[in-house]
């Protein structure tokens, strides 16, 4: 039987609850056990949902209050001086607030601190806490939290398959603090501690862990090629079965290192590189699982399930009960659950698919390539089917204004029509600007009643005139604020605009925007990006109506 299983899950909440209840938290109007619970209902939420959908295991150890990188350096006593104190490391214990103040930057006394360095997650848009690491720096287990969900997942009869940010990918996100060193010189400390999390889990009856080492996607320098096999082996003593999880692309160079490392298992990225997959295949032991990420975890549209399954049958035949199904890389990346977007036109709906819809793609895909495919996985692969060839014949795809203007373009309209210093001559004399001017940066606060009036207006409360007037009446207010200071350049304040990738993809053809499709980028901030589905086309001018009312 092929076995079906995810990499990890979104954890901010279809509603976006564990944003919300944090930043209670941090405002002081919830305190610690709203939260904790909070996260808990989330944690058994999101795993009833996995067990429902089919999947073999479910993901432990991908929830975070704020990132799982973080978690990582807590759970190895990595915390910064400027953020340690005494009453919040008790038994070698991190608390939960000082991993809050190392994100945010506040010192034990309530003074501001310099927050941790945040950057972004290889090529994502998500964003994680830098680890800060120092010359001679000691691990210690520094946290229970994980031990803590493994086993509210055991006590509620789950399956689970733990997933841990890898140490030498732990490492390589590291950047050093001080005295210039070698991170690598840290190796040992850091897998003494990772040594006793896989023995703690062990005990606990855990199999499967699945440990993410995306750096092996990077070109290594030899030295860290090096320390992956020293790592690796020192690590195959670990009681349970060890899953080494690479995602974001190709392991290039890396890949006959990486099929050598005495695991378990495998996962790669099969979407991003397809062309891996038979090499891979050739260098595995006769006994290591293959776990193939085959469902796009970073887009949001539907598999062409009919052709992963061709694509798959063959790769069955060689490897059998060896071969795992999963998502390329954690869902994370991808909205929570297309079910909520009834406002969303259904033709362009029926082409996508958010984290809960992948969890059905992926176990539908197994259960089609070992022949005991449901009537839900039949109709499921017929309706991709269907969405697949409507979305290549639909003409909202393809505009022919849009195809015929680019296959206009010469080389003559990338050039100016005049030299720079003729428009700047024509500029100056234009605006009669003063030698410095004055001006503001262009939008002002989105006060409390544009807010009421944008949300009227949406409730179908405010009609759209009545709802312009409201608009109109701040832009005259901010116009004249300005002149009565005296700016040089007005600006009309933006108050017609809710968001400003919205508003102005609300007006391009080719844009579609979600009610609920927000996507974690780092802590409690969360994004809606914009769908964009086929040529992007603007019918009508965007900005010309308020800049003239201004």
């Amino acid at each position: 039987m092929t076995v079906s299983h995810i990499l990890g899950y979104p954890r901010i909440g279809a509603r976006r609850e564990l944003k919300k209840i944090t930043e209670a938290y941090w405002r002081g109007e919830a305190d610690r056990e709203a939260l904790e619970s909070t996260a808990q209902a989330l944690r058994l939420h999101h795993w009833q949902i996995q067990q429902a959908a089919g999947l073999d295991m479910v993901s432990v150890g991908d929830f975070a209050f704020y990132d799982q990188v973080l978690n990582v350096s807590v759970m190895l006593g990595a915390v910064p001086e400027r953020f340690d104190a005494a009453d919040e490391v008790r038994d070698g214990r991190v608390d939960l607030d000082t991993m809050f103040r190392m994100a945010r930057g506040r010192a034990p006394d309530g003074k501001p601190a310099a927050a941790c360095e945040m950057t972004k997650y290889f090529d994502t848009n998500y964003h994680y806490l830098v680890p800060e690491l120092h010359q001679g720096q000691r691990f210690t287990l520094a946290s229970e939290r994980l031990f803590d969900e493994v086993d509210e997942a055991l006590q509620a009869g789950f399956t689970p398959k733990v997933t841990l940010v890898g140490p030498l990918t732990w490492l390589w996100l590291g950047k050093t603090k001080g005295s210039r060193f070698d991170r690598l010189t840290l190796l040992d400390s850091v897998l003494d501690v990772y040594s006793d999390i896989l023995a703690r889990l062990a005990t606990q009856g855990v199999e499967w862990v699945q440990l993410d080492e995306p750096a092996l996607v990077q070109d290594l320098p030899v030295a860290w090629q090096q320390a992956y096999e020293r790592a690796y082996h020192r690590l195959q003593a670990a009681p349970s079965k060890l899953l080494l999880a690479t995602y974001f692309g190709a392991l290039g160079d890396n890949l006959a290192l990486t099929t050598r490392l005495p695991v378990a298992g495998l996962h790669i990225d099969a979407v991003r590189a397809p062309e891996q997959v038979e090499s891979v295949i050739d260098r595995l032991s006769p006994h290591q699982i293959l776990s193939l990420g085959l469902v796009d975890g970073r887009n949001v549209w539907r598999a062409d399930l009919a052709a992963l399954r061709e694509r798959l049958l063959p790769i069955k035949v060689r490897l059998g009960r060896r071969l795992w199904l999963a998502p390329s890389c954690s869902l994370l990346h991808v909205p929570v659950d297309l079910a909520q977007e009834d406002s969303l036109d259904p033709e362009l709906r029926s082409w996508l698919a958010f984290a809960r819809q992948k969890l059905d793609e992926v176990v539908s895909l197994a259960r089609l390539i070992d022949n005991r495919a449901t009537p839900a996985d039949e109709q499921r692969l017929n309706e991709a089917t269907r969405a697949l060839d409507t979305r290549r014949e639909s003409r909202r795809i393809h505009q022919l204004e849009v195809s015929t203007r680019l296959a206009g373009i010469t080389p003559a309209d990338s050039q100016r029509r005049s030299a720079y210093p003729q428009r700047a001559l024509e500029q100056r004399r234009a605006l009669a600007l003063p030698l410095f001017p004055t001006t503001t940066i262009g939008s002002f606060p989105q006060t409390s009643e544009i807010r009421e009036a944008r949300r009227a207006f949406r409730a179908g409360e405010l009609g759209q005139a009545d709802y312009d007037a409201r608009m109109a009446q701040e832009i005259a207010y901010v116009i004249a604020r300005q002149d009565a200071l005296g700016l040089d350049v007005l600006v009309h304040g933006e108050a017609e605009r809710n968001d400003m990738v919205e508003y102005f993809g609300e007006q391009l053809d080719g844009f579609a925007f979600t009610r609920f499709g927000w996507v974690q980028s780092y802590g409690s901030r969360c994004v809606k990006p914009p769908i964009i589905y086929g040529d992007v086309a603007r019918p009508a001018p965007m900005t010309v109506r308020w800049s003239e009312y201004a």
